[in-house]
């Protein structure tokens, strides 16, 4: 494989989708909720940019199909597992241990199973979970922007609203998964 064909654009967007993510990783401890936020966004939309333009354009990798998941899972689990430490961000610990859980089982049935020669292509649920993971790293810097003060009503039931959603997508997407997984191996 040339490396044209290595580092195609979807593949470049990957790549800078995870050097945002360790800025998103920075920023975060050091309370620029703000930047962290902007930079977050522009990360998480190259996700379906890429995504559109290996399909569009018949870029579709193996290295694409290995690399995109996991930078998907180093930006989710590590802003979860950071905005856990942040005790005004509405998520908790446990929480970030729920999408961390999941994130690793279905990486292993992934691998499983397409070393076997199944296909272990991302679902619908998925990838609303995906969506849903985003909106509450969203809400919940946004919430931390407030900087302790009581949030807004619509701010408070959006930040607990999401999070409680993108919990709930995260557990039935992984049994989603863990189904399709058993089938398989059965």
């Amino acid at each position: 494989m040339s490396d044209r064909t290595l580092w195609n654009v979807p593949n470049q967007l990957t790549a800078l989708r995870l050097l945002l993510s360790i800025v998103v990783f920075v920023l975060i401890p050091l309370q620029f909720y703000t930047s962290a936020m902007v930079i977050f966004i522009i990360a998480a939309s190259t996700d379906w940019i890429d995504g559109y333009w290996a399909r569009k354009y018949g870029q579709v990798t193996k290295l694409g199909r290995m690399f995109d998941p996991f930078v998907d899972k180093i930006i989710i689990c590590g802003a979860f597992i950071l905005l856990a430490a942040e005790p005004e961000s509405g998520i908790r610990a446990w929480m970030a241990v729920v999408v961390v859980g999941r994130e690793m089982l279905v990486t292993a049935l992934r691998g499983f199973i397409e070393q076997s020669g199944g296909d272990f292509s991302a679902k619908m649920a998925g990838k609303l979970k995906m969506v849903f993971q985003c909106v509450a790293v969203v809400a919940s810097l946004v919430a931390l922007k407030q900087g302790g003060s009581p949030l807004p009503e619509w701010l408070f039931w959006t930040l607990h609203v999401s999070v409680w959603i993108a919990v709930l997508s995260t557990v039935y997407s992984g049994i989603g998964y863990l189904a399709a997984a058993m089938k398989y191996l059965r």
